[in-house]
């Protein structure tokens, strides 16, 4: 077997492979690789000694059975027989699901989690996007304080358990999303800095010093997060990536990582015959993210729309605090704008941030390179108590969300357990090994809420079992009121997405939204549908119709119905007519 390690500042570089050590050699041909040829058996664990150093695990480790801090193993990444053949599914008329894989079930598995895959074929979803599952220390976490970007968490089943739950969703005719850190690795556990200039600190992130994208040495960096991103859609039959806040790759070069990444994601896809994706988490508000490189932009295929969520989360809730002020002031006239132009911050003034932020998405623009949705684990995990909107949101608000969140013209996506108005929390937990990193993260996270008016007690310690366990999905709601119901309303508008494939194909510009912001009503035309949802929670909504609308094809409340050109909407209800 063929061992290589990139160690440009080493003088000397050895070995270790099931308990022996013997000396690498410099690669002629790659400054600072270091090769060595052994015989191994997968399985075997191994590892390198810089100069006399201890002994390291491999930064492109393929597994780490023992975790961040133990050695690396010898793995066969094609040794998966594969039962189900995978064309691949595109994101064009694609309904997405998140899904963590730790709290989806109370076991926390690969494999407890492939087994609940059939309510997500009959829910109508068409991908599955994991939180990570690099690994990370501890058993349990949200997993973007992974260390190791080509392995996957071994609590969780590692890569033959990512394989098989893959393979499983094939089987139910679902595609696989991955979401992937590329911004930052966690506080404990990595050993890349050991190594080779992976870090720089001529930018600097949130966690510290950035990954070091345009200083000496990052070409190999920047290959070392390509070639996991690759090894991830190959070796597992991914259908995409979702890029965590891409916002924080610091990069000065002239091409950008994310250009350089989607192309070589569209190379693989051409040589693979998959369609293949890449999905942009940012906040920048930026056209270039999802502009195609051929116009100057990053080539990405599609990006999380922040600012639907917060226009709808404050048109839901009337919550003004921290960067729902901006939306708060008339949330429908800002909900109107982000789903007729996707971004509300398009060049204007934000109070939030105290200057002008982003610039207006180019007309015409596919709406499907936008991603709407109601929840997300951000949005849920990163509140004080890691409440959801079923805690402080009726039934009848929760289905007018899904109508328009399903059925906008962007490409929807549910938080997992969102589809039946989930009441368990999904909090903010960890578990790392270590005391002093686990006072220091429990402390912050009390400061952090402390600095808004909570008090230490009412934060949940991330470190406590108990919070991991309040976040774990109850599956026996979807049985009982009211999340049978809401269930069922999910199913449905679902239904009505793939009925409709023209609510895919639209184009920014072309929706057409009314509203009636002191009333609380807006209706929205997506296509051939339109979405009618009553905010209010005591008067009955009277919408103005055209005389071309046609049957009502679904109805939150019994009494909806529409006389010649008005639709009356009970409230805190929806409806959606041809």
């Amino acid at each position: 077997m063929h061992f290589e390690v990139w160690a440009p500042e080493a003088e000397r570089v050895r070995l270790r492979l099931a308990g022996r050590e013997r000396a690498m050699a410099r690669d002629p041909r790659r400054p600072g690789w270091w090769t060595a040829d052994a015989g191994a058996a997968e399985g075997d664990r191994y590892g390198f000694v810089l100069d006399g150093g201890p002994v390291r695990p491999d930064p492109r480790s393929r597994r780490l059975p023992d975790g961040p801090e133990g050695l690396s193993a010898v793995a066969d990444p094609g040794a998966y027989p594969w039962r189900h053949p995978w064309p691949g599914r595109p994101l064009t008329a694609a309904v997405l699901y998140e899904l963590h894989v730790g709290t989806f079930t109370p076991e926390g598995t690969f494999a407890a989690a492939a087994a609940r895959l059939p309510h997500l074929a009959r829910l109508g979803v068409t991908h599955v996007e994991l939180l990570p599952v690099c690994p990370f220390p501890g058993t349990h976490g949200w997993g973007y304080d992974g260390v190791a970007p080509w392995a996957v968490h071994e609590p969780y089943g590692g890569p033959e358990g990512l394989a098989r739950f893959v393979d499983a969703a094939h089987g139910h005719g679902l595609g696989v999303v991955l979401d992937v850190v590329h911004n930052h690795l966690g506080p404990a556990g990595n050993h890349l800095p050991a190594f080779g200039p992976y870090f720089t600190d001529g930018h600097r992130t949130p966690w510290g010093a950035a990954i070091n994208l345009d200083g000496p040495g990052s070409d190999e960096v920047r290959a070392c997060l390509v070639g996991s991103a690759l090894a991830f859609l190959a070796d597992f039959r991914l259908d995409g990536l979702r890029l965590d806040a891409v916002h924080a790759l610091a990069d000065d070069r002239a091409e950008h990582f994310l250009a350089e990444l989607s192309a070589a994601v569209d190379v693989l896809a051409e040589r693979s015959g998959r369609p293949l994706f890449l999905i942009a988490e940012s906040d920048r508000n930026d056209p270039r993210t999802t502009a195609p490189r051929s116009a100057g932009g990053h080539g990405l295929h599609a990006q999380w729309n922040d600012d639907f969520h917060h226009a709808l989360h404050a048109a839901l809730t009337g919550e003004s605090q921290g960067y729902y002020a901006d939306f708060a002031r008339a949330p429908l006239a800002a909900l109107a704008k982000t789903l007729t132009g996707a971004f509300f911050h398009d060049g204007g003034y934000s109070a939030f941030r105290g200057r002008r932020h982003g610039l207006p998405v180019p007309p015409g623009t596919p709406a499907r390179r936008f991603l709407a949705y109601a929840q997300t684990h951000d949005q849920i995990g990163n509140r004080a108590r890691g409440d959801r909107l079923a805690a402080s949101c009726s039934p009848g608000l929760l289905a007018c969300a899904a109508a328009l969140v399903l059925l906008s013209p962007f490409t929807p996506m549910l938080f997992m357990g969102e589809e039946w108005a989930a009441a368990t929390p999904w909090q903010y937990f960890t578990d790392h090994p270590d005391p002093e990193l686990a006072t220091a993260v429990r402390e912050g996270r009390r400061r952090e809420f402390a600095a808004h008016g909570w008090q230490a007690a009412e934060v949940p310690d991330p470190q406590s079992p108990a919070t991991r366990a309040r976040s774990c999905l109850d599956w026996s709601e979807p049985g009982r009121r009211p999340h049978a119901a809401l269930l069922a309303w999910h199913r449905e508008l679902i239904a009505l997405r793939h009925a409709f494939p023209a609510l895919s194909r639209g184009r920014l510009g072309d929706a057409r939204v009314r509203y009636d912001e002191q009333a609380r009503w807006l209706a929205v035309r997506n296509g051939p549908l339109l979405v009618a949802v009553n905010l209010s929670a005591n008067h009955t909504a009277r919408v103005p119709l055209r005389r071309t609308t046609g049957e009502l094809l679904a109805a939150w409340a019994p009494d909806t119905h529409h006389t010649g050109d008005t639709l009356h909407l009970p409230p805190e209800s929806a409806a959606v007519l041809r």
